[in-house]
């Protein structure tokens, strides 16, 4: 049975920095597109950053370009996203999310095969 599940997650002051995993079990991981979504409360779920299979075509939402980055280590299953120059508003639960389609992932969040339970991020003033 296909699982994702992050990790890293947790409390910064503004400024501060992050890095969240995300390890993926009972799938051929370099086959899957792997994203980053986020859901503040009393808002809805919106891509943070996408990655193709090989790493090859990555995506970025406007609001995090220049301070997030992410990566994966195909030989680990594991997915990464570098949080640096965090902002009150990044504060959410972060998901992580699979899908054979990294059109699917673009253009997600709604439709992806797999997803993680989640990890949060508060980011304080």
């Amino acid at each position: 049975q296909a699982r994702v599940v992050e990790s890293g997650g947790g409390l910064v002051q503004a400024g501060g920095s992050l890095r969240l995993s995300c390890t993926a079990s009972g799938l051929t991981f370099d086959e899957y597109a792997m994203g980053w979504f986020r859901q503040a409360p009393g808002k809805e779920r919106e891509g943070v950053s996408c990655i193709s299979q090989t790493g090859s075509n990555t995506y970025y939402a406007d609001s995090v370009k220049g301070r997030f980055t992410i990566s994966r280590d195909n030989a680990r299953n594991t997915l990464y996203l570098q949080m640096n120059s965090l902002k009150p508003e990044d504060t959410a639960m972060y998901y992580c999310a699979a899908d054979r389609d990294f059109r699917t992932v673009v253009a997600g969040p709604w439709g992806l095969k797999h997803w993680g339970q989640g990890t949060q991020v508060t980011v304080s003033s």
